[in-house]
């Protein structure tokens, strides 16, 4: 397992995050909490300097189920790598690569071996429909849901 790997979204639930869905104090709170609990650098290689949040999912294909387990502060290089697809989208791919190894140690056929294995996990979770979204760590570890999210006061 590699310390720094490839999170490819399915596709049906790449409008689920939190910046867009929490108020702009909510997610400064949340961006800001993930940098403080990382000690104000990167939690995949150790940068410091700018930092950005990284929402953490949690997959169950059976239950077609897409858990948020947490948030935490990425550099943008390994930020880049994490979302590799877009990166590459961005003309941005050869350096990702490169840092993928370094961060992990690796060759370039492993990093070709990983990118694959997510390839395909992207490829059947993509044909799972129905995912739903759970928000309960945001509720347990804030005491906030986003606005859609929340029942109506009677």
């Amino acid at each position: 397992m590699y310390k720094l790997t490839f999170e490819l979204i399915p596709e049906e639930c790449w409008r689920a995050n939190l910046r867009t869905f929490l108020t702009p104090e909510q997610w400064d709170v949340v961006r800001k909490d993930a940098y403080k609990s990382s000690g104000h650098r990167c939690s995949k290689c150790g940068a410091q300097g700018r930092l950005e949040a990284h929402e953490v999912w949690r997959y169950d294909d059976e239950k077609r189920l897409q858990t948020l387990v947490g948030v935490t502060a990425l550099c943008p290089a390994c930020h880049k790598v994490v979302h590799i697809s877009r990166t590459f989208l961005m003309g941005e791919g050869q350096a990702a690569e490169e840092h993928f190894k370094k961060v992990n140690g690796c060759t370039q056929s492993d990093f070709h071996a990983e990118l694959r294995r997510a390839n395909e996990e992207y490829a059947r979770r993509n044909q799972v429909e129905g995912w739903v979204t759970d928000f309960s760590w945001l509720k347990e570890t804030y005491g906030f849901l986003p606005d859609f999210l929340r029942k109506p006061q009677r």
